[in-house]
Parts: structure tokens; sequence; C-alpha cells
């Protein structure tokens, strides 16, 4: 206990008790606003309790028996005749269809406790097949707890999940003490073939030296064989620790659960610690054979400090990179506000797989839910209609549009929205937190801001140094996704095609060329690419290349995207890009939140011509700005001026902190960065604030206008139901002479009274 102290907000208003209970109860709030899943999941001694009570044990006391019901199970385990995790069969009793049925079910008695606390409709077992069986019949891990959650939520909504939660975790809590799991340091088994895999190893690094000492491999070929040799075997100690583990040997039980820790730890405690990196980046060529249980050699102790100490520092400086990633996010989007229901937008983005080389790095069905869909989505094949036009997709349509064999979908996006002021719900979708339509007045720019920047301390700092062979240096983590939303020039820019055609590939020593042929005019000049010594090509001899095409590996510069394949190529490259990192450091966000910030990066036109609008050339503006100044011809042209021209702009593409200097808001950019050179610019230009983000707001001290702030919701009368019976007394009317007359007229009570001025206050 360190002596914080908190100050305990209580609420004491109405308007503030309603708000804590509806809005920020945690039992309302159990899925993330960032994936959409659930964010209240057991951990650590849940997870362990859970998983004792859920796996089985071949040979245990009692294996085999049959028992008449749960009561008799649980006599038998009282008694000492029967072990936890031994299979037995036992009857179950239910009443189906009106009748009363009985099956033997297998089951342990662990397995029986926990699936009484859970639903038995969670869609593991097809009720319509096997109505008796247990639906937890498996060792119930971290990730399957987590997959439980979601599920109950799914069928049974937030107050029978928060219910099931609450079961998991006295449960977990019990049945972990119940347990008694312990570790010692025995409980570090060795794998005897680490001996043998390490002389190996040590002869390979042996030829390798050979082979550079005889001048036949360069220092930097040399380096990375002996690195690779190292990582191979240290995976092959890794397995091979696997392999000889005891199931229920008490550390692997708490890594194998999740409950802690995890294989990297399991092989530094009992297999090998392995290859280190030292200040730079760059990883030690020396590993580390031992492991903690045998003890590390004085040089070994070194080597691992130094890597402790770059992870340390490494720690420390991604904390405020991160959070100053995240200010920026913020005072780009926060004027990103929910303002309409439907924008009438006809076009958006097409979702499918995001795939990665081999691997896919999200989903198509991850994609498709909760956004809806531009046109109807049909199955090709009977022509069947799975999901209607401008509808939102939920998991059992994207399910039922997978079965169909569809593979792309145009969904509405908040890139393609056509509202004049903020987005619109159906461009925008399901709130996450929630799985339904986003509420008017949802300020979904800080929402995507924050889901951006607070995994972003999780992401790795380092930029991978493989020994200074070129291309090879890669951005990674943080630095990588900064990289992107400031539209910046990648370090390693990969070479890109400007023409589409047949690629030829002539390589020599030094050099390598690609030769681009056009197929189309086979006199047209071929177009020659000089590809530097050590850049790897990614396509291949007499391959077909499209004009935007990568030819060799790398990162493409955002800015060559946009003028080779246009703004909807811009886009994706983006979204596919951030996701891969993240999606690689097992983070999980969804595609809106970078589609939000990719929005405000690509809000401004320039000028390219300015037909017959007020526009000057070479200006930039807002996209909206140049539509209105298009709508008003095309009202003219319409209303007869058929000779008139629009506007014609090309789009630019600003990183995140550029693009808050160039918002509509002086008073949001001024408090963002150069505060002194926006006031200024914005008194020579006579600049006017709208006052339509939050942050503007927040200085002048008006109500936000985002939920119960915007003006929507701020008109609002409440009528009073109760009261419907007698007239409410709205209005006084004193006049006149003489005694009182009470006049009743609608609902206000109109008091007529002898001269105004003899009435006193009581009457």
């Amino acid at each position: 206990f360190d002596g914080d102290q908190m100050p305990v907000h209580v609420p004491l208003s109405s308007e503030a008790q309603a708000e804590a209970r509806f809005l920020m109860l945690s039992a309302n709030n159990l899925l993330k606003p960032v994936s959409g899943k659930a964010v209240t999941v057991p951990s650590q001694d849940m997870v362990l309790g859970s998983y004792y009570l859920t796996i089985d044990h071949p040979g245990e006391l009692g294996e085999g028996n049959v028992y008449r019901d749960f009561n008799e199970v649980e006599m038998a385990y009282e008694n000492k005749r029967l072990g936890m995790h031994a299979a037995i069969k036992v009857r179950v009793t239910k009443v189906i269809d009106g009748e009363e049925k009985s099956a033997l079910i297998d089951a342990t008695y662990g397995r029986l406790i926990f699936n009484q606390r859970i639903p038995q409709d969670l869609g593991y077992v097809d009720r319509r097949v096997d109505p008796f069986g247990l639906e937890i019949n498996f060792a119930t891990t971290s990730k399957k707890l987590k997959e439980i959650v979601d599920l109950t939520i799914k069928y049974h909504g937030f107050a029978e999940a928060a219910k099931v939660l609450d079961e998991i975790k006295s449960m977990g809590y019990k049945y972990s003490t119940r347990s008694s799991l312990s570790i010692a340091v025995y409980d570090m088994t060795i794998p005897p073939k680490k001996k043998e895999l390490l002389e190996a190893a040590s002869q390979q690094v042996d030829e390798i030296t050979e082979l550079y000492n005889w001048g036949e491999l360069s220092d930097d070929e040399r380096y990375k064989q002996v690195i690779d040799v190292w990582d191979k075997t240290t995976n092959a100690v890794t397995d091979a620790l696997i392999e000889n583990l005891d199931k229920y040997n008490s550390l692997n039980m708490i890594c194998t659960s999740g409950a802690r820790g995890s294989m990297k730890q399991m092989r530094q405690l009992a297999g090998m610690r392995g290859l280190m990196f030292a200040t730079n980046g760059k990883t030690i060529e020396i590993p580390i054979k031992s492991n903690f249980r045998e003890g590390l050699t004085m040089l070994e102790y070194f080597m691992g400090a130094k890597g402790s100490r770059k992870s340390l520092s490494d720690t420390a400086l991604r904390t405020a990179d991160s959070g100053y990633l995240t200010r920026r996010l913020v005072d780009v989007s926060q004027d990103v506000i929910v303002r309409e229901e439907d924008c009438g937008a006809k076009s958006g983005i097409i979702v499918s797989d995001i795939v990665s080389g081999q691997t896919v790095v999200e989903k198509f069905f991850d994609r498709l839910i909760g956004r809806y869909t531009v046109s109807d989505v049909v199955n090709e094949e009977t022509g069947e209609l799975i999901v209607p036009a401008n509808t939102m997709i939920d998991e059992d349509m994207a399910n039922d549009i997978i079965a169909a064999g569809i593979t792309q979908v145009e969904v509405r996006t908040i890139l393609r929205c056509l509202a004049k002021r903020g987005v619109c719900v159906h461009c925008y979708g399901a709130d996450l937190a929630h799985g339904t339509p986003v509420a008017i007045g949802e300020a979904v720019g800080v929402i995507a801001a924050q889901s951006i920047g607070e995994p972003g301390t999780q992401l790795t700092m380092r930029t991978f140094h493989t020994g200074g062979v070129a291309g090879s240096d890669i951005t990674q983590g943080l630095p990588r996704v900064e990289e992107l939303f400031e539209a910046r020039r990648p370090k390693k820019t990969a070479i890109v095609t400007e023409f589409t055609g047949t690629a030829r590939i002539q390589s020599d020593k030094k050099l390598s060329k690609v030769i681009i042929q056009n197929p189309v005019e086979p006199t047209a000049e071929e177009v020659i690419y000089e590809i530097p010594f050590g850049m790897r090509l990614c396509i291949e001899d007499g391959q077909e290349v499209k004009r935007g095409q990568q030819l060799t590996e790398g990162f493409l510069n955002p800015a060559d995207v946009l003028h080779m394949s246009g703004i909807d190529a811009v886009y994706d490259y983006i979204i596919r890009e951030v996701q891969k990192v993240y999606r690689g450091e097992d983070v999980e966000i969804n595609d809106k939140h970078v589609e939000c910030i990719t929005r405000q990066m690509t809000r401004k036109v320039e000028i390219e011509d300015a037909g017959d609008t007020d526009l000057l050339v070479g200006t930039k503006v807002d996209i909206i700005e140049f539509r209105e100044a298009n709508e008003k011809i095309e009202e003219r042209i319409a209303a007869g001026e058929i000779t008139l021209r629009k506007a014609e702009g090309a789009p630019l593409l600003l990183g995140i902190t550029k693009a808050a200097l160039m918002t509509e808001s002086f008073l949001s950019a001024a408090s963002f960065q150069e505060t002194t050179r926006v006031l200024t610019e914005a008194a020579i230009n006579g600049k006017v604030d709208k006052l339509l983000g939050l942050k503007e707001n927040v200085i002048i001290g008006k109500l936000i206008p985002a939920g119960t702030g915007l003006g929507k919701y701020r008109s609002v009368e409440v009528e009073n139901l109760e009261a419907e019976a007698e007239p409410a007394i709205t209005e006084y009317t004193v006049s006149g002479d003489e005694e009182t007359v009470y006049e009743e007229s609608g609902d206000s009570l109109v008091i007529e009274a002898p001269a105004a001025d003899s009435v006193s206050a009581n009457e």
C-alpha cells in the first residue's frame, strides 16, 4: 500500500443515480467497445479452479462406475469412493415435450459441478441430437471460459451473463483452493533431449563459422544463419520440454489453463533462455543455453541482464509514446459524432479476409458483423436473398453469407458517409459495447481514438535489426502504427510499378533489373526498374503486373498508393496494415475504429479547377464544403444554366497531426499544438468557429454536442401522464375588480380578481 489517495464520487441527484445504474453499472458493460468481445472474463485463480474441475484423469479412483443420479455421485465423492476427475456414467432425467425421459451420460464429478452453474444451451452440444449430454464436456482453459461468457451474453443477455460470471468466480476460487496446487523447483523438469540438441546446434554453428573463415559467406550472412540455427534449437528444446512434461504437473497445469504464465516462461525455467536482445535492438548471437533451474554462467548472466534492461527501458518509453499517439488521435477525431439516422450513401467498401502472406490476419466473419449492407446479398447458386439492402448484419446472417460461399460483400462505411456534420447510424453500424445500432449522439471519434491508443502500450517498441541486411530491418509495433497514421514515407519503401504489363527479371551479382513491357502496345517503350542489392523481389519472371503493384518486399508509401491507385486503395492499405500490427500482437480492434481515423486523414480536397464555384485553385478545402459548392452548381444547371462547370479537386492524405491542425475549428486546433500560429492565422483570416466539436465547447464552457447534450435531446419535453386527469395550473392572469372568479380554460387556470395592485402576495 503506497498511500495513494482517490476521491469517491457519490451520485446524489436522480439523474446522476439513473446514469450510474443504467449506463455505468458493470453488469451493463460486459462488452469491450474496442472489439465487441467480453471484457469481464475470469482470470488467474478462477481459471485454474475451473480448469481443475473440468480435466479428466485416467485411472483415478472410481473410474467406470455408473451412478443413479448426481446425489449418488456426490455421496461417493464425499465418502472417498470416487475421485473428482474419474470418467463415470450418470443417469440424467429431464422433462422433454411434457414427458419425463432419462439417459446415461459420460461425465466426471468435476464437470457435473461445473455444468450445474452454466446454461445448457450455448451451442456446444446439438440438443436435437443429444438432449442429455453435458454442455461443457472438455477442460476449460481461459480461452474457453471467454468463449462461454461470449455465448452466454449472446443467448441470454447481460443479466444472466453477470450471474454466470459470479458463479464461475465462486467455483474457481473454491476449487483452486481445493486443488492445493503448489510448485517446487523439481516441477521444472528438464527435457533429456536438451543436451544432444545443443551439441547438434553448436556443430552447425562451427560449420557456418568455417565457411565464413574460407570467405564463402559475408559477415551479415554468417550472422543471419547463426541466429537462425539458435532460433530453431530454442524451439526444438521447447517442443522437447512440452513432450516431456507430465499433463498433471502443477506448473504445466497453471500454464496450459491460461491462469498465469506461458510456454515462453516455462522454456526459460526448464528449457533454455535462448537469444537475447542488445540495447540497440540487435540480437546477441551467443544464446543463453542454461535455464533458471540449472542456473546461468557468469557470461550468460550478464547477457541476460542486458536483455532485461532493454525490455524495461522499452516499456517506460512505450508508455509515453502510446499516450502521445492517443492524444493526437483524440484531437483529430473528436468532432466525429453520430448526428443522423441515414445519410443515404449508395456506396461503401468491399470487405473480405485480410491476408498477410499465408496467414489470415482478420477473418471475413469479424469484418461483417455490425455493418449495414449497401445492396441485397444474394446466394448466387440458389438466387435466395440472404440479407436485404440497408440491413445490419448479425452473427447468424454472417454465418449464412459464409455458408453460401460468398467471399466479399460491400458494406456501408463512415469513409463514404454523406452526412453534412458528423456521421450517420447506417454508415457506422453497431455500437460494439451493446451489439445494437449506434445511438444518435454517440461520440464515436473519441471511442475510436481510445480503442486504438489504449492497447498501444501492449505493442512492441523495437525495430528488429537482423544484422544490417538491406530491406530486412522492419518497423513494427507502435512506431509502425504511428508511421501509418502520420502518413509518413516508410524507412524501407518498396519499389512499385507505375505501369501495367509483363515483368521480365534480369539479374547479375550487383544489380537486378525488372523490365515492364506493355502487352497492349508492344511498340511502347520498356520501363526498367533497378533493384538494389539485397532487396528481395516479390514477383516472378513473366508475371503480369498492374499499376501500383509491389515489385520488392517492404512497405508502401501511402502517398504513392493515393497517386497510383486512388483513395479506395489508401483506405484498404491503412486498415490492412494497422490490423496486421495489432492482430500480430493478439489485440483485437474493430475495423470501424481505424476507418474513423482514416476518414479524418482524408477530409481535405485540393482544388485543381474551380469551375464556376467560389472556390480558389490550389486551396485545400473540407470535402463537405467542396460537395456543397458543387451541389449549388448542380441546382443552377438543373434550373437551366447549362454552361456552368463544377469544381474539380484531388483528394489529399494528411497525417493525424496535420489533419488536427487543419480542422475547421480554430479553438480545437489552438488547444492542440502551435497555439500562437493557429490563433494568429485565424485572426488574419477572420475565421468563425461554429462550435461543432467537443473540445471547442469544453473550452468556452458550453454543454458538449454529444450524448444528451445534442440539441435533439435537449429540446425533448416530458409529458406528465398522471396529471392528465386534472388540468395543471400553468398561468395566472390578474385583472379587474370585485370578487374573484375562477375560470378553467384548457390546461391554464385564469384567475380574475379585483384591482391588481390590491392583491396581496398571499392571495
